[in-house]
């Protein structure tokens, strides 16, 4: 459904299935736009000449084998092609869905520990894809991808040059096997109070300090789309047979665009994790574990940890939509849309820059790289969650974070142009209206530039006798616990960690905390 938008003056859109503004609407507007600077947004339509049917997805055809060729389902799961689900929830999603809802093990699947049949091949063709010597589906995202990764590669009592702006998967991993993580803290942005690149330099002097350490495990970008020099990392730890981890979750596009930075498989990482449902086009939950094709990584131990860490009964779903993710994006169809969301995103932090009071933040130097599908903006006189919160109520867009001065959106490959240019339209809106800024009744923030001091290890906090006490009455107490806002799931603290009073700003919304006793 198209809706009018009175507070902005243009159309917006409610339903997935029709998603595309249409001229005549944007024609409706009030708002004083030059909608010829938009003519150069890129939509891609299917062409017949980009033979899609030519793309191996051996894991789509035995999905749709299955659904050809239906059996008596004496077996798991109980809905048994949906004649066991509540009505509801069979209008909402379709029946289409729940009748391929399956799991590997049945009717030719093949199956996800050890990869077989179907799985394996495309496991092997999302390798080629990626530039990886072996790739391992995840269907629990990529935490269980970094859960396997410190089971396989730390353990207890071992040094681990850890970023601090990691994702709380790393620290609980970190936490299963025992390992000391030595924190490599990222510059900070004082101007956008965000994470930025960590200093190849600082992990050579990280490593000096600590020759013992068997391990560098970086997050890269951040969470805003700030890029570290991987090259320079990658050669720092090959010099000293240090094993490089990259958590590349908000990476998965690089390898399929030549103005998006260098993939960190390119760069000479032992192993990456991609969250290829946060920009490839997988289902929600679905990622992907690549080890390096000179990679140190033992992969029998480390598919071991994974048949350990994953369901026995993995969604078939969720692993279409990996086989379905790659082929795409290996296509010359999929290609053009890739190429198409990086163009329209240039041209859109472009004209955001171009509105008063808008900025965007850019790379400031040939050693910082900003992926140009993410922008981080910020509207001089309003917080980022005032600025969250007019896009979501006034005009029914939702951005993929707020932090405390600015808003991270993303321009995604199933992005439309009608959408984007929707998007500048409501931003000129704002810029031209008399939003006050309301922040200061919200004693939240966002991420601290604060390195606690660590009493105890992860493993040995968490392991402890614990009580639960009010936020409060917490300043001085060590956390036994990781507390992390998702999105972006970086620690405000973890476990072994002194809290204090600089930390209340970022807890506040907890009304009770796990410590030791």
């Amino acid at each position: 459904m198209v809706k009018y938008n009175q507070k902005c003056g243009v159309y917006s859109t409610s339903d997935v299935e029709e998603r595309h503004i249409t001229s005549q609407s944007l024609n409706n507007t009030s708002v004083n736009l030059k909608k010829t600077n938009f003519q150069v947004f890129e939509e891609i339509e299917y062409e017949t000449g980009l033979d899609l049917n030519n793309i191996e997805t051996p894991i789509l055809d035995a999905l749709e084998n299955y659904s050809n060729n239906p059996s008596i389902p004496l077996h798991i799961p109980g809905h048994a092609r949906g004649e066991g689900v509540f009505p509801k929830f069979r209008d909402i999603i379709g029946s289409k869905i729940i009748n391929i809802d399956t799991t590997d093990e049945f009717d030719n699947l093949g199956t996800l520990h050890p990869a077989t049949g179907p799985i394996k091949k495309s496991q092997e063709l999302t390798a080629q894809a990626f530039g990886a010597k072996n790739s391992f589906f995840l269907i629990n995202g990529s935490s269980v991808g970094n859960l396997a990764l410190a089971l396989t590669v730390t353990k207890e009592n071992q040094k681990i040059i850890v970023a601090r702006n990691c994702h709380r998967s790393v620290i609980s991993g970190l936490t299963m096997t025992g390992a000391i993580p030595i924190w490599v803290t990222p510059e900070w942005k004082d101007e956008w109070e965000i994470w930025g690149t960590i200093n190849p330099a600082e992990i050579e002097h990280l490593l000096n300090e600590n020759p013992d350490a068997t391990t560098v495990w970086i997050t890269n970008p951040t969470y805003e789309g700030i890029v570290s020099n991987i090259k320079k990392i990658a050669a720092i730890c090959k010099k000293r047979n240090i094993t490089l981890l990259v958590d590349e979750a908000h990476g998965c596009l690089w390898n399929f665009h030549e103005k998006l930075p260098q993939p960190a498989l390119n760069c000479g990482a032992d192993a990456v994790v991609h969250s290829i449902h946060k920009t490839g086009g997988s289902f929600s939950q679905s990622s992907v574990l690549h080890i390096g094709k000179e990679s140190k990584i033992c992969e029998e131990e480390l598919e071991a940890n994974l048949k350990i860490l994953q369901s026995t009964s993995p969604s078939y779903l969720l692993l279409a939509s990996l086989d379905s993710a790659r082929a795409y994006l290996s296509s010359e169809y999929g290609l053009k849309k890739v190429d198409a969301a990086v163009e329209n995103a240039i041209l859109l932090r472009k004209w955001l820059n171009s509105l008063p009071r808008v900025e965007c933040l850019e790379p400031e130097g040939q050693n910082i790289a900003v992926d140009h599908t993410k922008i981080f903006l910020k509207i001089d006189g309003l917080s980022g969650k005032r600025l969250e919160s007019i896009l979501e109520i006034e005009y029914h867009i939702e951005v993929e974070a707020a932090a405390d001065n600015g808003i991270l959106v993303l321009v995604n490959i199933g992005n439309t142009k009608s959408e984007l240019e929707y998007f500048w339209e409501c931003m000129h809106s704002i810029v031209s209206s008399n939003y006050s800024d309301i922040s200061y009744l919200n004693k939240t923030k966002y991420m601290p530039y604060y390195v606690p001091e660590m009493v105890y290890s992860p493993r040995k906090a968490f392991m402890s006798a614990k009580e639960k006490i009010s936020t409060e009455d917490s300043i001085g107490r060590i956390s036994a616990e990781v507390i992390a806002e998702c999105p972006p799931g970086i620690p405000i603290l973890m476990p072994g960690e002194k809290i204090t009073e600089e930390h209340l700003p970022y807890i506040r919304r907890l009304k009770t905390i796990n410590v030791i006793k």
